[in-house]
């Protein structure tokens, strides 16, 4: 599977986003599992909403951090490829109806 821009990237059915208070971290919750990512890919799994596609994710991300567009997509398709592969991440081609 490759990581195109216009995939639209949502976390996998059961799988959570969580604030650690009493740790004072994130981490993704997924049944028998738990990851606590860096605060580069939470910046980016934050951002994991169902709508946005890869390109405005890096877009978003290459505004908010004045850095190349270019840099931002590639690692991020990284991420979310490796996150798909673990089978936290779902990368649809477009945005769920309904």
């Amino acid at each position: 599977m490759t990581v195109t821009g216009s995939a639209v990237p949502r976390l996998v059915r059961g799988v959570r986003l969580r604030e650690d208070a009493a740790r004072g971290r994130w981490v993704l919750l997924a049944p028998e599992r738990m990851l606590t990512p860096d605060e580069t890919a939470l910046e980016v799994l934050r951002l994991l909403d169902g709508v946005r596609n890869v390109d405005e994710i890096a877009a978003n991300l290459a505004e908010r951090y004045a850095a190349p567009v270019g840099e931002i997509a590639a690692d991020v398709a990284e991420l979310l490829q490796d996150l798909a592969e673990r089978g936290l991440v779902d990368l649809p081609r477009s945005p769920p109806e309904g």
